[in-house]
């Protein structure tokens, strides 16, 4: 069952289960890894790559939900609203405003996410 109707309502969500700076950096690992591979695959024409790169992306962050978050990751209930919301989340840490959204989304950040 779906509970979130727009993206406006799922973003907050999103970021609260990636609460742990754990499981956004392995996020931002196989985000990196993605973009990287997909650059690689278009610029060399090995086109076999472009398998990889949501393998390389997905690999990172389902292993932090199972083992730094302990949650099920989005992307099986909300597959585009997840893809979009990833990028979204590492646009936003490349541009240092993830905190400020973590903070409106009720999560800890800093200290206090070390203590949670």
């Amino acid at each position: 069952m779906r509970e979130h109707a727009t993206f406006q309502s799922f973003w907050p969500f999103y970021l609260r289960e990636h609460a742990k700076p754990w499981t956004r950096t392995w996020h931002f690992v196989g985000s990196t890894l993605a973009i990287a591979v997909l650059i690689y695959a278009l610029v060399t024409q090995t086109w076999w790559l472009l398998a990889a790169v949501p393998v390389s992306g997905y690999f990172f962050a389902w292993v932090s939900h199972a083992f730094v978050e302990h949650n099920k990751p989005a992307t099986f209930t909300y597959p585009l609203w997840s893809l979009v919301a990833d990028y979204r989340m590492y646009g936003c840490f490349l541009t240092g405003r993830l905190d400020a959204e973590l903070d409106k989304a009720g999560v800890p950040t800093g200290r206090q996410a070390d203590e949670a």
